[in-house]
């Protein structure tokens, strides 16, 4: 997600704090229907597999008001007769049509219910449209929380823009609102006033001219999409181009920004996005969307991820709002915004979690983009010292996995611990190439495809040979760090680890001062560790690559 939303910087005392906290990631201690019909699969959600939408929209800034309608194209999962869609309470539906024919719905909180006339049988083509309108709810501070952002650039021209992850996309336009079932392909159509242009995701199939000055911006999206990743853009935009060569061959490079910024903006990306490209595509794979283009676009808010067509809003500075989350100098060498942001299209937008519980899928794996890039840019060393940098942002207060079907993520902490976590993995395989070679399987296995957490991490115990379950058992399901105990008896180094986690079983690297590193696996119960001549003076443990805690007894 995004920039995200629960970017949250905890930083130690007598350290400057920037706090940026998502709705989402407050505490939540009791759960509604409301919250199982948003987050849930009930039957009327999985009896049928969306395929195509055409979202038109007609946008009116000055009334801050919305109206169009969606075409849901779909296939039957199984007979029935009743399903369920999603778009939030303050939103009229107007019309649901069924081969041209009114049908009747109900509400339940933001989901709608739909009855077809005669039932529908499994393996069945259909489609339905809904029509719609209203004030759709604004952000009070975008993308941490959902919604529209009505804002104005500095000639005093309207200048619009969405972001709604987490909240979901249900909250601006009527759609299946979750993440298990992604949509094939979609045409997203917005009309907007005369002087002014949409820039949605998906490449610009043309334009129309409409009654009363607007004109509709049609933008096709051939690969799947995630609901909440659509987006409109709207404003007085320049746009500029460049082709990037890359590992699938000539990816379209589109930039959409304020016309007073266009300097700013050719140097600052120019500076970016090609070495992030390759970065990227070096650990991750192809960039998963050559048929869509890549896309930044200056939003009134700070960044989202939204597939092919980034919104950008860190000012052209380096670091995140000019600031270096990471506190060690490396923070500073790039663009945080345009780097974690294009991060997400290999995980989030190309592997996206079914379940907002997993968000970590997302989340870690872009936050740990982030080294990467500096590992590719600077060497390896500057990539782990920024890595090492990011620890000053977790909290461990709570678990990484948030509670399922109830459209609830885990901690804030999905960010940089989960980088931390890793980063543990690859120094405990001990082999960068078959590292690369995994990040690399993930977006090829899971190519287009949404997942579970699960089955992300079996995958990496299966390519590295070596189970690490547990160890992701302890830093995502539970909030407090393991501890690595030792003593020494009779000369000999003895260890086990202290963890919520039975069985846990991270392999760790200790030596003795001015000595190698030994890779070592200690088990939860005392027994002795191969490291000769130890004394409990001389044992160091590399706790500059382990987030863990150490205790010598």
């Amino acid at each position: 997600m995004l920039v995200r939303k629960s970017l949250q910087l905890v930083l130690p005392l007598l350290c400057s704090s920037l706090l940026a906290s998502a709705q989402l990631l407050q505490p939540k201690t009791a759960f509604t229907r409301a919250d199982s019909l948003r987050g849930g699969q009930p039957p009327a959600r999985t009896c049928y597999d969306i395929k195509y939408y055409h979202l038109d929209v007609k946008l009116d800034p000055a009334r801050k008001f919305i109206s169009g309608s969606n075409l849901f194209r779909f296939v039957a999962t199984r007979d029935f007769t009743r399903l369920q869609f999603d778009l939030f309470a303050n939103l009229e539906v107007g019309k649901v049509l069924y081969h041209g024919r009114p049908v009747p719905f109900t509400r339940e909180a933001n989901a709608v219910f739909m009855t077809f006339p005669t039932p529908l049988k499994q393996g069945s083509q259909d489609e339905f449209t809904v029509e719609y309108s209203g004030q759709p709810t604004i952000a009070k501070k975008a993308p941490w929380d959902g919604g529209f952002v009505f804002a104005q650039d500095a000639k005093g021209q309207p200048w619009v823009a969405t972001a709604c992850q987490g909240v979901g996309a249900s909250i601006w336009w009527p759609t299946k609102d979750q993440q298990a079932d992604e949509v094939d392909s979609m045409l997203i159509s917005i009309a907007v006033p005369k002087g002014l242009q949409d820039v949605s995701n998906g490449r610009l199939r043309g334009t129309a001219k409409l009654p009363g000055g607007y004109t509709r911006y049609d933008w096709a999206v051939a690969n799947p999409i995630n609901n909440y990743d659509v987006a409109l853009n709207v404003g007085n935009f320049t746009h500029f181009s460049d082709v990037y060569q890359g590992e699938a061959g000539p990816l379209t490079l589109d930039y959409w920004v304020l016309p007073e910024n266009l300097d700013k903006a050719k140097k600052q990306f120019g500076a970016n996005v090609k070495p992030m490209l390759k970065s990227m595509e070096a650990w991750f794979g192809p960039y998963p969307f050559y048929k869509d283009g890549y896309k930044l676009i200056e939003a009134p808010h700070l960044g989202m991820e939204h597939q092919s067509a980034v919104a950008y809003g860190n000012k052209y500075l380096n670091g995140y709002s000019g600031r270096d989350r990471s506190a060690t100098g490396w923070g500073d060498k790039f663009d945080f915004i345009i780097i974690h942001e294009s991060g997400h299209e290999w995980f989030g937008n190309n592997i996206t979690s079914k379940d907002i519980a997993d968000m970590w899928v997302h989340e870690s794996f872009t936050t740990y983009s982030e080294a990467l890039f500096i590992e590719t840019q600077f060497g390896k060393q500057a990539g782990q010292e920024y890595l090492h940098g990011q620890r000053r942002n977790i909290s461990n207060d709570a678990p990484i996995i948030g509670p399922y079907g109830v459209n609830k993520e885990g901690s804030g902490d999905m960010y940089d611990k989960g980088s931390n976590l890793l980063n543990m993995v690859r120094t405990a395989l001990n082999d960068d190439a078959k590292w690369r070679q995994i990040l690399r399987g993930l977006s090829r296995t899971f190519y287009h495809q949404t997942v579970t957490g699960q089955q992300v991490i079996e995958y990496i115990n299966r390519e590295a040979g070596h189970d690490f379950t547990r160890v992701f058992a302890q830093y995502q399901q539970h909030a407090a760090l393991p501890t690595l105990e030792m003593r020494v008896e009779n000369g000999q180094l003895l260890g086990r680890w202290v963890a919520d986690v039975a069985g846990f079983d991270l392999p760790v690297r200790l030596r003795l001062k001015g000595g190698d590193y030994k890779l070592l696996t200690p088990s939860t119960k005392w027994q002795p560790l191969d490291l000769p001549g130890a004394t409990k003076d001389n044992v160091e443990v590399d706790t500059f690559n382990y987030y863990i805690g150490v205790l010598m007894d």
